[in-house]
């Protein structure tokens, strides 16, 4: 018998709390960056983070099929997309 029963319930929990802790990680880069220069500073990973985190909360907000989580994380990833955009256009 056992213990843990890996169900879709629980792979789309997991897919939830694992897109939710990168979601949480760009402000732990953000807030490590910031101390590191002792000056409000918003690294590139925090964008990356944004969009990763951004784009699992849409699946599962999806999958939840949960209107309002799905228009605000789709917005999000909008933002996201384009100050990568403008992060690599001025770089290169």
């Amino acid at each position: 018998m056992s213990v843990f029963r890996l169900t879709s319930s629980t792979v789309w929990m997991a897919l939830g709390f694992a897109a939710q802790l990168m979601f949480f990680a760009r402000f732990f880069v953000q807030w490590l960056a910031s101390e590191a220069k002792r000056e409000s500073v918003i690294p590139v990973s925090f964008w990356y983070l944004s969009l990763a985190g951004g784009a699992g909360l849409l699946v599962y907000a999806w999958h939840r099929r949960d209107p309002v989580f799905i228009l605000g994380q789709a917005g999000g990833l909008l933002i996201y997309a384009r100050n990568l955009y403008f992060i690599r256009s001025r770089a290169g």
